[in-house]
């Protein structure tokens, strides 16, 4: 008789090398003083002053029940609403708002909420590392389609051939970590075609997941497009500590678009999801500064001009590297195909990256751009050195 693996094995062999890389010896000199550390989309520098104003303000309490249980408070359900009107051009329903702890609290009420046992969920590979933890969790069967390094396109044709009878959803991330492609509206309406032929041939509504985190994080003049606005049965998961880049302050929400054809039923799914996923709803004092908090961002622009500086000093010293559309990060080429073992020799030089492995691109790593302006001028050394001791080694 085969043993099976039980439910906590399966979720821990999901994220092994991500279990692997944090707790490396590499990892553990993240804050050695002269570090570049390129890992994690991490702050680098100190938070955004709005920000801290904005919480300031918030904590002074105007009422007995200002620290008290909360919900998804209508004021917060508002803002959002109207964020979501002007950015999408569709007329929201306050109602169909949901504030949760994060992106990940987000990402995981919506996969509890929308699926039974057994039923599958497709995901893009590469993708945000717990995606699969997630879907297994949720007691799903996760389904995997490879998208191609370096240009990561949207594989439609392998999109299709992995929908079955037990498809629930599709779990779409743009702009993606960790590729940085923005897919366009005109993918976007490919893949809403898709999807509908597929749900009419099989009689009940496949979900779109759009799990979109660094919507507002977009480079070259780009527009961002949310899959919501051409397929009614997709279901939007925010965060805001991708704009705010303070990812330790957990506020988010799952957004229902008024195009969504039994709203109600998806409502009270989501709802009851969130009390059993131990009260997935943000803390009061992030509701509270929520209407500021809508209107700061980290500077988008600085984002792009380190990308610029960045991406074209790893190519003059030799390095293989994508141009990200959108999102903290590039991925580049590890000059051997073991991208661990490449990462500990720049760690060895004083750089931190996170190894491909960990988000199913072997033979790669990321960076993050949030990384300091310093912080790319003082790596820039490390990473010549690792690939010049790469190449040493391969010379014998």
């Amino acid at each position: 008789m085969v043993a099976t693996a039980s439910r906590f094995d399966r979720l821990q062999a999901s994220i092994e090398p991500f279990l692997r890389f944090f707790n490396s010896p590499g990892w553990s000199r993240a804050n050695e003083p002269g570090i570049a550390n390129f890992a994690v989309g991490n702050p680098q520098e100190m938070p955004l002053p709005g920000f801290v104003a904005a919480i300031t303000k918030a904590i002074q309490p105007h009422d007995k029940d200002w620290f008290a249980y909360k919900l998804s408070e209508p004021n917060s359900r508002a803002v959002v609403a109207k964020t979501l009107r002007r950015r999408t051009g569709l007329d929201w329903d306050e109602r169909d708002v949901f504030m949760t702890n994060g992106g990940f609290g987000a990402i995981a009420v919506t996969i509890r909420a929308l699926i039974e046992p057994g039923d599958e969920v497709v995901f893009l590979s590469p993708p945000w590392f717990f995606y699969e933890l997630l879907i297994l969790a949720a007691d799903g069967v996760p389904v995997r389609v490879r998208l191609s390094p370096p240009a990561f396109d949207l594989d439609l044709a392998a999109i299709e051939a992995a929908i079955t009878s037990r498809t629930r959803i599709v779990l779409l991330n743009t702009p993606n970590n960790p590729s940085g492609r923005v897919y366009p509206v005109e993918a976007m309406r490919a893949l809403a075609d898709l999807l509908e032929r597929a749900s009419s041939r099989l009689g009940r509504p496949i979900h779109l997941l759009s799990d979109e985190p660094y919507n507002r994080i977009v480079f070259d003049g780009r527009s961002f497009h949310s899959p919501a606005e051409v397929y009614p049965n997709t279901v939007v998961t925010y965060s805001y500590g991708k704009t705010l880049l303070t990812p330790g302050m957990r506020l988010g929400y799952i957004a229902i678009p008024p195009t969504m054809p039994d709203r109600d039923h998806i409502r009270e799914r989501i709802f009851l999801t969130q009390i059993a996923t131990g009260f997935a709803f943000p803390n009061a004092d992030l509701q509270h500064a929520i209407e500021d908090l809508e209107t700061l961002s980290i500077d988008i622009g600085a984002l792009e001009r380190r990308r610029d500086r960045l991406v074209s000093a790893l190519r003059e010293i030799g390095y293989e590297t994508t141009l990200p559309e959108g999102t903290f990060y590039v991925m580049a080429k590890a000059p051997v195909a073991d991208d661990e073992a490449f990462s500990r020799t720049l760690a060895d030089n004083g750089v931190l990256v996170l190894p491909g492995s960990v988000v199913e691109v072997p033979g790669w790593f990321r960076i993050s751009l949030t990384a300091s302006d310093e912080m790319v001028g003082r790596g820039m050394p490390g990473f010549a050195a690792a690939l010049e001791a790469a190449r040493e080694s391969a010379r014998g």
